[in-house]
Formats: structure tokens, sequence, C-alpha cells
């Protein structure tokens, strides 16, 4: 179990981060395509990027980011970088820049239990032309395997931060700290992660902690490994259905294309508008002054189209606006 320990002040400092990080997402990535799981939601992915992999030798050039990446246990620290919250080009001039002695600890400590590639003695030593390289591998990988399904990834963080939000006003920063059951539990200033792999305790001192709503996160919410680092915690997200690739390179699902042509009428339209910021199938109801039955179709409609995803917690259902809803309503 990892036991994380607040102050108040910590409590004043802890937030959820704005989007999905790109490079949390592309190292959870690995680890969900290499590992045992055969989660059905995500099949079509891993089956999409297993061909990829098997044509032009792409597996021989990331096979340093692969072997830096192990199904289960221990990944370096350096491959995370708290920059990439600003996105991924600054994720990646990060990585480019990681200090030598940090490089040696985390390949080290990989080293001790996986074998790893000739290449990672001299990424070990900071060599300028195996950082650029394992660099251009992320971004090889990122293109053809995240890149496709960033709309239905934005979408999943969207609707999850649009649920702690209000955790957050209703209950504050414990309120928000609650909500984050099962897979981990508030009490009295500690928040447990159980089913952690390890047991450990981090004390935050101050310095607050940021929450990273992950897509690719499995079951199990991840720390970094050094406690000197800013304080993180990735916990998964609902994967509203799974990923589909879009169609055409504009961000729909192929299997939405039909449900669009049902969306006329201005009845949906103000469904998806109130839903902007996050509504539940009664508010919507009350608001546009219709029923709820008629308030559920629409957001039916709305979310096989790919507008809106929708997550029940309890008695309620949360709908929420997607990026494509966005632009659709700002059209």
């Amino acid at each position: 179990m990892l036991r994380i320990y607040f102050t108040g002040e910590d409590i004043l400092r802890t937030r959820v981060a704005p989007a999905p990080d790109p490079l949390w997402e592309l190292v959870l990535s690995l680890h969900l395509l290499q590992g045992r799981s055969r989660d059905p939601l995500m099949s079509t992915w891993r089956r999409s990027v297993a061909r990829w992999l098997s044509q032009d030798n792409a597996s021989d050039q990331l096979r340093l980011l692969f072997a830096l990446n192990p199904p289960r246990g221990y990944f370096p620290d350096f491959l995370t970088p708290y920059e990439s919250m600003s996105g991924f080009d600054a994720g990646l001039d990060a990585v480019r820049s990681t200090p030598v002695p940090m490089l040696r600890r985390d390949v080290g400590l990989l080293a001790g239990a996986n074998p790893l590639p000739s290449s990672a003695s001299a990424l070990a030593r900071g060599e300028t032309e195996v950082l650029a390289h394992l660099t251009r591998s992320m971004e090889q990988y990122r293109d053809l395997a995240i890149s496709p399904y960033w709309p239905r990834i934005q979408a999943a963080v969207e609707a999850d931060r649009n649920r702690r939000a209000r955790a957050l006003l209703d209950g504050g920063v414990e309120g928000l700290l609650a909500s984050l059951r099962p897979a981990m539990r508030w009490d009295s200033g500690v928040l447990e992660v159980r089913d952690y792999p390890d047991s450990r305790e981090l004390h935050l001192d101050g310095r607050g902690l940021l929450l990273v709503p992950s897509f690719f996160c499995a079951r199990t919410p991840v720390a970094l490994l050094d406690p000197a680092l800013p304080p993180v915690l990735v916990y998964p997200v609902d994967r509203l259905g799974g990923l589909a690739p879009a169609a055409g390179g504009d961000g729909v699902p192929a299997a939405g294309r039909e449900a669009l042509a049902a969306l006329l009428g201005r009845t949906r339209a103000a469904v998806l508008e109130a839903s902007t910021d996050g509504c539940t199938t009664g508010e919507v109801a009350r608001r546009l002054d219709i029923s709820a039955a008629a308030a559920s179709q629409h957001a039916t409609v709305l979310r096989n189209a790919g507008l809106l995803v929708s997550h029940r917690d309890r008695n309620t259902v949360l709908h929420t606006i997607t990026p494509l809803g966005r632009a659709v309503l700002n059209a």
C-alpha cells in the first residue's frame, strides 16, 4: 500500500492536471500493450498497434523504448518529467535534458531486474545521440499508437475532470480526495492507495499533490519512485467504451457518422450546451423543462454520436461534452 501524508498546506496545493499528460499516456500505453491484460475495451487498439509493430522493422527501432518500459514493476522516472504537463514537446525537451546522475540511477535500477539492450549503457552515460534516438522513438510511437485516438483520450480525461470539479465544489479538496474511491481511500490527512505493488510512504511536506487522470493507467494508480521529485499521482479514468481510431482524420469515430445525422433540432443542441461544464440527467431536465426520460433519450443520441460522454455515479448520470461536441456547438 502507498500512503501519502498531507499537511494543511498540502491540501491547499493539491490540484488536478488540466489535460491528459502526453508522456504519462505514452509510457503507460507501452505497459498496457506489453502486459497480459486482455481488456476487451482495448482489444482493437492493441491489435492495431501490434500490426504496425510487425511492419517496417518498427519494433527494432523502438527496442530501447520498450526495454525501458517493462509491463510490470519499476520504470524510469525520467521518462515522465513534470514538464510534460505543458505538452509533448516540452516533455521531450525535458527528457533530452535529463541530468546524467538521474539517468545513471534510473537505468541502474531498471537493469537490476530486467535485461537491457547495449544502448542502455550509453543512455546511462547521457550520450546525446542516444537521448535523441530515444525521443525520436517516442515521437514515432506516439504518432501511430496514441495520436489517432487522442480525441477519445481527451474526452475521457475531460469527463473525469468534471467529476472531480463537482466533488471539489461540493466538498472542498477533501471531497475531491474522497471521490477517488474505491482505488484510493482518504482518511484523516492520509490518502491510501490500495493494491499498490510496494509498501511505501510519501510525505508531501507542503509541496501539494498533482493528480493526473490517465486513460492508459491500469487499475492501480502510479507514483514516481523518487520522493524528491514534484509529487505526482496518476490514476485511471473510465475509458468510456474503449478506443476507436478517428475516421478521415477529423476525430469523428466511424460508428458516430450515422448518429450525427440524427442531431437536428433545438432541444438536442440545448442538451449539448447544458453539458458544457457537466450536467446530470435531472439537471438537464430541469434546465430545459423537459422530462427526465426525454433528457436521457437526447443524451443517448448525443453520446452515440461522440458529442457527449456519460458516467454513472451511484444514482446519477453525469454528462460531459467532448472536444468534438464543443467544436460542433461552436461551429
